[in-house]
């Protein structure tokens, strides 16, 4: 089976980590970065792309040599230069560097002064008060390192959804062409479109099962057949994703595909409800005594306990039951009702394309306006503009704007909030831009009083229309910074500010709770992609998904709004905050 292209990222990546704890070149380490980013980004596999005779050397941050590494990984499945790297440095300094405030060169302090090698190592002399003994760490650092092992930062280990579909899609595609098979779904998390899974779950109508699984079993992505029966097989993908089958009978489907959906707490509500009615529910379908009433659909299985059909998204028993009850379930947003993306980046600063590619990738999404929004000054490693730059960038885009038709872009930018709460531009030249979007980029582990103090000295400029990723985190790889989430959020509204659910998979910052948190004190959600390329640009729908697990309506977010009635908007932002409209 051919090498996926988040298997090769996520190798690069793997490369770039060994080698910034080994303090290698900071312009090699980015390279492996960019051209991780890059391979993500591409719209088609790369493989197959080298496959078709492609130069991959002529890609955006592939050179000759990274094309070279590239054609190694999808011929052999793995890169020399990786194995070598690791052969040096335990994979628990990499996760080390999970922990806020453990950055590469500490963990390799921490990890050499102690001779650690593992996890269970680090619990340990953590534990022992070892680590506060190395100098230039002390108490706090230990503390950090205690609580992100208790809470699991470490040891976690799930996926991103975005890297569950690369793999998800074409095994489910397969399945689907199989013999004997009238339908397939993939249920649990995956289906609940939640930020990460740990496995995913696949059900099957047919009638011959052991037939079934057999032919399951025969995908060529899988590494590991760990159990096989009759109507349910357990294997696990090459990329280590665990993946269980099951064969249900067509009377059961709908009951089945409710229950492995979930999630556990829905699930539970559900058979209290069938209860109270006399009735049993589980996953072969709902009775009363031994006679199946319904199971064929989840529509007859939900009917059966005096409710409406309840989307996946929202099954995590925090409220959907009762909303469902009362016919007061959210009128979730969708894709379509985007018009437009908040946040985007072009070649200014970080981003991979020009002013009039990202213009014209836009109108294609049927986009009334893109916010470009490049670093300010205080992100130099990510090419952050000058205030010339800015300027200069501000008539370019008004001159675009004249040649353009169907799309506008705004003049914007991602303007970093100092520690002390204050902006990287002066007020004069943020007073010439569309929109303002204040981000966190630096001094992350601020307590929880600071940092939040921080951001609400940022939105207390009025030329602040978005916060963009409140929390700073990145899935897997970076917590979210402490914040008093209840104190922003009743700040924003004061002052009329917006908050950013970054689309990209990498952060979905806010989060689903975050996000229902935020909407239901009346603060506007910029659903925004946070695009670095073309391609970046597809990454709303992951900001859907998780708008609508926070139970996000249209009205909710702010770019469904056309363009004139997001400028009147924005207009009021300048004399008063954004208001919702």
């Amino acid at each position: 089976m051919p090498v996926h292209n988040s298997e090769i990222a996520a190798i690069f990546d793997h490369v770039a980590d060994l080698l910034e704890i080994e303090a290698a070149n900071r312009f090699r380490v980015r390279a492996y970065r960019n051209a991780a980013a890059t391979i993500r980004d591409q719209g088609r596999s790369v493989a197959a792309m080298l496959e078709a005779g492609e130069n991959l050397a002529d890609l955006p941050d592939i050179g000759a040599d990274l094309a070279g590494k590239i054609a190694t990984i999808v011929r052999t499945g793995h890169l020399p230069l990786l194995d070598d790297l690791a052969q040096d440095i335990p994979e628990a300094m990499v996760d080390a560097t999970r922990i806020p405030g453990i950055g590469p060169k500490r963990a390799r302090a921490l990890f050499r002064a102690l001779d650690l090698r593992s996890v269970d190592d680090l619990k340990a002399a953590a534990e022992a008060g070892k680590v506060a003994a190395i100098e230039g760490f002390g108490d706090k650092i230990q503390a950090k390192i205690r609580a992100a092992l208790a809470g699991g930062a470490i040891t976690e280990r799930r996926i991103r959804i975005d890297v569950a579909e690369e793999f998800a899609g074409p095994l489910i595609d397969w399945v689907r062409q199989l013999d004997g098979v009238t339908r397939a779904e993939i249920a649990g998390s995956y289906r609940r479109r939640k930020e990460t899974v740990g496995d995913l779950d696949i059900l099957v109508a047919g009638e011959d099962g052991g037939a079934i699984i057999d032919r399951f079993t025969g995908y060529d992505g899988i590494a590991t057949v760990a159990a096989q029966g009759r109507t349910r097989a357990t294997v696990v993908l090459r990329s280590g994703l665990q993946v269980d089958l099951r064969v249900i009978p067509e009377a059961s489907w709908g009951a089945a595909l409710h229950y492995f959906t979930g999630a556990k707490a829905h699930n539970v509500a559900g058979r209290r409800r069938a209860q109270a009615r006399g009735l049993k529910l589980n996953e072969y379908g709902l009775f009363d005594g031994k006679t199946r009433i319904a199971g064929a659909t989840e529509e007859e299985v939900y009917a059966g306990i005096g409710l409406p059909w309840i989307d996946p998204v929202l099954r995590e028993d925090r409220g959907e039951i009762a909303a469902a009850e009362r016919g007061d379930l959210p009128y979730l947003v969708t894709l379509d009702d985007i018009r437009g993306d908040l946040h985007a980046h072009t070649r200014a600063s970080d981003g991979r394309n020009t002013l009039a590619e990202m213009a014209e990738a836009a109108k294609a999404r049927g986009y009334d306006y893109l916010a470009i929004t490049d670093h300010s000054k205080g992100q130099g490693q990510a090419g952050g503009l000058s205030e010339d730059d800015l300027a200069a960038q501000i008539d370019e885009i008004a001159a675009l704007n004249e040649t353009l038709d169907g799309i506008r872009l705004l003049a914007s930018c991602e303007v970093d909030i100092l520690k002390d709460g204050s902006l990287d531009f002066p007020d004069g030249l943020l007073a010439r831009l569309d929109l303002v979007v204040a981000s966190v980029h630096s001094h992350l582990d601020l307590d929880e009083t600071a940092q939040t103090d921080r951001i609400i000295r940022a939105m207390d400029n009025p030329l602040v229309g978005v916060i963009g990723h409140p929390t700073g985190r990145l899935i897997g790889r970076r917590q979210p910074c402490r914040l008093d989430f209840e104190r922003l959020v009743s700040a924003a509204k004061d002052r009329g500010c917006a908050l950013e659910l970054n689309a990209n998979p990498h952060r979905l910052d806010l989060n689903d709770m975050h996000c229902r948190m935020a909407a239901e004190a009346g603060v506007p959600i910029s659903v925004a992609t946070d695009a670095h390329s073309i391609a970046g640009l597809g990454n709303m729908r992951h900001g859907i998904d998780q708008a609508r697990r926070g139970w996000l309506e249209p009205a909710d977010v702010l770019n469904t709004r056309g363009w004139r009635d997001l400028a009147r908007m924005l207009k009021r932002g300048r004399d008063g905050g954004i208001a919702q409209g």
